[in-house]
């Protein structure tokens, strides 16, 4: 099997193919921190000093590498499949050294990252809630309390015989602390829209369909 590659990943690539394989050494380190620990913004600056490049540009190239070593362990791609994929990309055969020890050297723990993120991928399915006063109490006769009670449901695609399951969870909160929850659920989902966020998507994510 021959991987193919869009235009967008090529290009995200294409600084690596013009570099010396100790430059490409240290992009592929620099790929195994962002699968283990995130992003590394001093070490892209340094990089993108020394190569005289724009940061998004080295940053695009580090999240083009994840997503290439994603791809190859996604697949399993044989010797001769990978040394083909890679020399097609646009790398030379030394370069094609060097990435097939950095890909063999993290398989294994790739594809279990692969396998967890398969097995933990839950979804929202649906949220039932209701409104409740608690209007006193012995201690406290004139006292009103009000809570939100939430149930929900989350979609997990399968459990331990393949079928899909749904998780209940229920969930209690005042009112004020409910305000707080939205809050940081939204200034998450505008973060989800940010440029950053969405180049992060784009290296991780498949971007072959």
């Amino acid at each position: 099997m021959l991987l193919s590659l869009n235009s967008d990943h090529k290009e995200h690539l294409s600084l690596l193919t013009k570099q010396p394989v100790e430059v490409l050494v240290d992009f592929c380190k620099l790929a195994i921190n962002l699968i283990q620990s995130g992003p590394e913004i001093k070490l892209y600056k340094a990089a993108a000093q020394k190569l005289e490049v724009e940061l998004t540009v080295i940053q695009n190239c580090v999240y083009g590498l994840v997503n290439l070593l994603l791809q190859f362990c996604k697949y399993n791609l044989n010797e001769s499949d990978f040394r083909d994929s890679v020399l097609t990309i646009g790398f030379s055969s030394e370069q094609q050294v060097i990435l097939n020890k950095f890909y063999q050297s993290k398989k294994k723990e790739i594809i279990e990252i692969l396998e967890k993120l398969e097995v933990n991928d839950v979804h929202y399915n649906n949220l039932e809630w209701r409104f409740e006063v608690e209007v006193s109490s012995r201690s406290l006769l004139h006292r009103a309390d009000p809570i939100v009670a939430m149930n929900l449901n989350l979609k997990r695609p399968h459990n331990t015989d393949g079928f899909p399951t749904v998780d209940s969870i229920f969930l209690q909160t005042d009112p004020t602390n409910l305000v707080h929850i939205a809050k940081e659920l939204e200034n998450c989902l505008q973060q989800s829209r940010s440029r950053h966020f969405r180049r992060i998507q784009k290296g991780l994510c498949n971007n072959n369909n």
